[in-house]
């Protein structure tokens, strides 16, 4: 049973920094494609970041594109998504996903979530 466990939110002060965490358990990590998705109080569910399985390819939505870097190690089953410059715009629940599929220009939540991690950031 693959489970997904995500960490290091919190709350920051506009412009800092945030690195998030996702610890991946009973699968292999390294066939899957890997992503973060945020939701937002009173809005949808989106795409932030994705990464193929061989770290080899990264994805960016467009509201975070040059601020934010997915990386993973598949040594540790980890998959990180370092935030900087943030914005209060950017306070939701992230969450990581597992077995990501492209969705025309965007990507798509996978069969595997976690329950996610609060980052707030304040103005």
């Amino acid at each position: 049973q693959v489970q997904l466990v995500e960490s290091g939110g919190g709350l920051v002060q506009a412009g800092g920094s945030l690195r998030l965490s996702c610890l991946f358990s009973g699968g292999t990590f390294s066939l899957y494609n890997m992503g973060w998705f945020r939701h937002a109080p009173g809005k949808e569910r989106e795409f932030v970041a994705a990464i193929t399985w061989s770290g080899g390819s990264t994805d960016y939505a467009d509201s975070v594109k040059g601020r934010f870097i997915i990386s993973r190690d598949n040594a540790k089953n980890t998959v990180y998504l370092q935030m900087n410059s943030l914005k209060p715009e950017d306070s939701a629940v992230y969450s990581c996903a597992a077995d990501i599929r492209r969705l025309g220009s965007s990507w798509a939540g996978g069969n595997y979530w976690g329950q996610g991690t609060q980052v707030t950031v304040s103005s």
